[in-house]
């Protein structure tokens, strides 16, 4: 029988219900605890009901939730200076998700060379296996099969090579390349990380062709990898910006940073959303952009991140069919040479919540405020686990 008839059937669930959650455990409903490595996806880096973060729901929720962008919003001025003081941007337009912020960013690349009078170029070059949404727009920039099948005929304009690829990049710059966007981390395809020059010679690229380059942090933000942002560790910076998931701890936000230059682009009429950056989410935005900005709390992820890679490279350490463990801060995999499925089943079944992806990587991405003790729990299930597969 169909427990959720009246639900689009756009999601394979697993059979469990959440219902309660605090910092890294969530209660289903019946009233079984579960450690959360998964935060949402990548959303909830403070944990569950973050106490800064539930005092500014409850705050602003007595005030005002929503008013429109047709009149001043003081939060999001100061959420967008907030987040301005963290990186290269000047300016940030405000949505709802991060396929609204990429869709933003893609928008604002072809726009910038309209208004620069080179409207011939439009084209954008995005990286295999990398992942930007699900609107036409950015599922056409996510360069895989199974996200982009059955939607044809997909949006003119978009060129895909390989990532970790500079040389590839250069090869597909042409006369109508307007922008290079990429990850620095790739999320979705499993956690993969480039080598370490490999941003800063997209920017090399960007700079001797007059391209704009755009940087997708809408995963590897808001303090995942023990940067503010994952492209800090480069030193390359970029002309645009996304991000999300955590941006406001599950309360939906979305953002679109750049420099004042660029933005100018965007003029009165030229874009829009009705509810992005909306007091509500601004002001949950503020809360968790200051919990991250407190003083050694980033040097914690990292500390936290070594630890926890050090924990799965013992696990996949001669271990028939485990390939490799990999991470950077709190955004950790393990490589199976097998389908993964079943090991995060019985993870879920005894208790870990970590996600499967491109269908042979366990992903580990725990809320920020982990501790040691809750990683040594983690790590001991998943040795379990594959101890029993393997």
């Amino acid at each position: 029988m169909n427990k959720m008839p009246h639900v689009v059937p756009s999601y394979s669930r697993f059979p469990v219900a959440f219902v309660r959650g605090e910092g890294t455990t969530l209660w289903d409903d019946q009233g079984v605890a579960y450690l959360d490595f998964l935060s949402g996806i990548g959303v909830n880096n403070l944990g569950h009901c973050h106490p800064k973060v539930v005092a500014a729901i409850r705050q602003q929720a007595e005030r005002l939730l929503h008013t429109c962008n047709l009149y001043r919003i003081p939060l999001q001025e100061e959420l967008a200076a907030a987040l301005t003081g963290t990186c290269f941007a000047e300016q940030v337009f405000f949505c709802n998700s991060g396929a609204e912020a990429n869709e933003a960013a893609i928008k604002l690349a072809r726009k910038t060379m309209y208004e620069r009078k080179q409207s011939h170029r439009y084209e954008i070059i995005t990286a295999h296996d990398g992942f930007h949404g699900r609107t036409l727009a950015t599922l056409t920039a996510t360069a895989q099969d199974k996200v982009q099948r059955g939607y044809a005929p997909l949006l003119e304009g978009f060129k895909y090579v390989p990532y970790n690829n500079p040389q590839a990049v250069e090869h597909a710059i042409g006369e109508h390349t307007a922008a290079i966007m990429v990850e620095p981390i790739q999320g979705e395809a499993g956690v993969i990380i480039p080598d370490p020059g490999y941003l800063a010679a997209l920017r090399d690229l960007a700079d001797r062709h007059d391209l704009l380059l755009i940087f997708d942090e809408i995963q590897t933000g808001m303090g995942r990898t023990g940067r503010f942002w994952c492209h800090q560790y480069s030193g390359a910076q970029p002309d645009i910006m996304t991000s999300a998931k955590a941006l406001a701890s599950g309360v939906p936000i979305g953002a679109c940073l750049t420099t004042a230059r660029i933005a100018s682009s965007f003029s009165p009429g030229s874009h829009g959303s009705t509810f992005g950056g909306n007091p509500l989410a601004s002001a949950v935005g503020l809360a968790t952009v200051a919990a991250i900005n407190e003083e050694g709390f980033l040097s914690s992820v990292v500390e936290k991140g070594n630890y926890l890679l050090a924990g799965l490279k013992k696990i996949a350490a001669n271990r028939k069919g485990v390939t490799e463990a990999r991470g950077c801060g709190l955004m950790a995999a393990v490589q199976l040479n097998s389908p993964a499925e079943e090991a995060v089943s019985i993870c879920l079944s005894r208790g870990l919540l970590v996600s499967c992806q491109q269908g042979t990587v366990i992903r580990m991405l725990p809320p920020l405020i982990v501790t040691k003790e809750e990683m040594d729990r983690a790590l001991a299930i998943l040795d379990g686990v594959l101890n029993d597969l393997f």
